[in-house]
């Protein structure tokens, strides 16, 4: 029990379970549910609770927008409406995947020894925000340097397979050579004492190798092949409204 005043009372309880346990989140809402009107429940627990709960209202919209702007960045640059859909969807691609390594790392412990952590038995509800909207940006980059130079060769020779060949001869090797040196420099900080910095470095370099290798390398390629000409196809009604962006030369 705490002090009284005015008719409210501050207390003070402890919950058996951990601060950032289900069981832990479901005892804050039933409080909030029972007590009377205008009571708070506060602490650092609470605190914990509802930082969760807004950021995973909010992370949807985040991700939503990025995609979005992604999409028009790509549409305004390359004029194909499928070709900016697919380097969307594929990036898409890129982050759950990262997404789906760091939850065997960091919440069911695999590797922990190797990286000298102790599980959580969760990822940090800031996690995905934060390091999503990282590797989307990342992994845009890659995506308008493929694109654009496919987009050269099929202004100035409109074969979708030699489009596709030519941008992965010439820009293939830079892709990599530019994610060999951000997956060494992420891997530095998964190699620090704190929790966060490891999720840092191996989100991050994760995210980079599946991008350039799998993602930029393979699946992009693949699907430019397969669309062929549609791939590059714009409509008359688009073509009226957008800038004309030219890479051939």
């Amino acid at each position: 029990p705490g002090p009284t005043s005015h008719g409210w009372s501050l207390e003070q309880v402890v919950p058996t379970s951990g601060p950032s346990t289900p069981a832990t989140a479901a005892t804050i809402a039933q409080l909030r549910d029972r007590l009377p009107a205008g009571s708070l429940v506060g602490g650092a627990a609470a605190e914990n609770v509802d930082l969760q709960h807004a950021l995973a209202q909010r992370t949807p919209v985040v991700f939503g927008m990025l995609a979005g702007l992604g999409f028009l960045l790509l549409l305004v640059a390359l004029g194909a409406p499928l070709v900016a859909l697919g380097g969307v969807v594929v990036t898409s691609l890129s982050v759950a995947g990262a997404f789906g390594v760091a939850r065997l790392i960091f919440q069911d412990g695999y590797l922990s020894r190797l990286l000298h952590f102790t599980p959580q038995g969760f990822v940090d509800a800031w996690a995905p925000l934060f390091f999503g909207a990282m590797v989307f940006g990342v992994a845009m980059d890659y995506t308008l340097f493929l694109l654009s130079a496919a987009k050269e060769r099929y202004e100035t020779h409109a074969d979708p397979e030699h489009s596709m060949v030519g941008s992965v001869q010439t820009s293939g090797r830079v892709v990599v050579s530019a994610a060999v040196v951000m997956v060494a420099v992420f891997l530095t900080f998964a190699l620090s004492g704190p929790l966060a910095p490891k999720e840092m470095g191996v989100i991050l370099a994760v995210a980079v190798a599946l991008d350039a290798i799998v993602v930029r390398l393979v699946l992009l390629p693949v699907l430019l092949r397969l669309a062929g000409h549609a791939a590059w196809h714009q409509p008359v009604w688009l073509g009226r409204l957008l800038p004309e962006v030219r890479f051939a030369h």
